[in-house]
């Protein structure tokens, strides 16, 4: 038996999983033996969690946090944690990466030179791509014999067909790689995966699965591929998000630049990190916090969130030519019933009809019986997808 460590970097915070894997062992089987992160990566309140293989909280040896922590301090006492523990034996690291481009649509094994490829797709996930390859050079310092394996959030996105993918620009454009990419790839892999255990003999030929989140996205799936997705070029179209706004007319970018005199550098900032529930609210951009407010502007907030999501769900569904199941994965879309109840209620048009009851109880199905579209929440594993891949032979 081997130990897989998967790690999924963000802009402020770094998870991790180790799994204990075994040849030839079903996506279903793989067991974390913990799983934990740390949170406020460069910001002056760092801290770390750590979770056992049933989900109990457990201490983290990791040793007291210093007052800033970065990405690469944050590596390095990782790994002399994991270093320490004689029990394990470390085959293989997987990474989630955001972006693998036109090229990669598949896992791949990294070397300097793919790194380098990876990096060069910094610009078109400005918030992600540059700190999911942070981990990988002190990884590489520390155990350079330890194989390293890139997951791509686009891959799985790359059987959409062109006309999903092509934006109406000059055919040159489109050479360059200036299409649709999709993200959350990794999350509706794995889900895709595992619909057949929780759907039964349900249909599931036409499904959109909700990736609601901090980061937010809808993908189309017809016969176990994606076929459209919400989210394109970058990760800030589709959805408004916690602090992204979504796709917006690209006129008035330039009506910022233009009139209202903002730098490129100034607009990325607004859209990227003070937009989304944030910017419409004033108050927060979670919505947790939203939820839980009495503030009109709250309300405006996750009406409008609410809204964009059953309308891009109708665009969806045209683009399969019909649904046959609704998912709803991640944070929001797990734990949030109110925001699940408005969403269906837009989307009864379709044939779907809510149980508010196990809606409440955030019952696996959400739909009543005899609901023409079914509605579920089904928890997404974007880590369990890391390490599957990552144990694969040949990868």
């Amino acid at each position: 038996m081997s130990d897989i460590l998967t790690l999924n970097s963000g802009s402020s915070s770094l998870k991790f999983a180790l799994y204990a894997a075994q040849p030839g062992q079903a996506l279903a089987d793989l067991t974390p033996r913990c799983r934990g992160q740390f949170a406020g990566l460069g910001t002056a309140t760092p801290g770390v969690q750590l979770h056992d293989a049933r989900g109990q909280s457990r201490d983290a040896d990791l040793g007291a946090l210093p007052e800033r922590l970065d990405h690469r301090d944050a590596t390095t006492r990782l790994l002399a944690w994991i270093d320490a523990m004689p029990e394990l034996e470390l085959a293989v690291v997987g990474h989630r990466v955001v972006h693998g481009g036109q090229r990669y649509h598949r896992p791949v094994v990294l070397t300097p030179a793919i790194v380098d490829e990876l990096e060069a797709l910094n610009s078109l996930a400005p918030l992600h791509q540059h700190f999911c390859l942070a981990p990988v050079a002190r990884l590489a310092e520390r155990h350079p014999e330890l194989p390293q394996v890139a997951c791509f959030d686009t891959a799985f996105h790359a059987t959409q067909p062109d006309v999903a993918r092509h934006f109406a620009l000059p055919r040159e454009f489109t050479a360059r790689g200036l299409i649709r990419y999709g993200f959350h790839g990794l999350s509706y892999d794995y889900l895709n995966r595992v619909l057949p255990q929780h759907l039964g003999d349900a249909p599931r030929e036409r499904v959109i699965i909700a990736h609601l989140g901090n980061g937010a996205s809808l993908c189309a799936i017809r016969d176990g591929q994606s076929v459209a997705s919400t989210m394109g070029f970058t990760a800030i179209e589709g959805l408004p998000m916690g602090t992204r706004s979504g796709s917006l007319d690209p006129g008035l970018v330039l009506h910022l630049i233009h009139e209202e005199g903002m730098s490129a550098e100034a607009v990325g900032d607004l859209l990227y990190k003070r937009s989304g529930l944030l910017g419409v609210s004033g108050i927060s951009s979670d919505m947790r916090d939203l939820l839980a407010s009495p503030a009109p502007e709250a309300r405006e907030a996750i009406d409008l969130y609410t809204y964009r999501a059953a309308r891009e769900i109708g665009s969806l569904a045209a683009a399969l030519g019909g649904l046959d199941q609704l998912v709803f994965t991640a944070g929001i879309g797990e734990h949030a019933a109110p925001v699940r109840e408005a969403i269906c209620r837009g989307c009864d048009w379709l044939g779907l009809s809510l149980d508010d009851a196990a809606n409440r109880r955030h019952a696996r199905r959400i739909s009543t019986a005899d609901s023409r579209v079914g509605a579920w929440v089904i928890p997404t594993d974007e880590e369990r997808m890391i390490a599957w891949y990552s144990r694969q032979p040949g990868v």
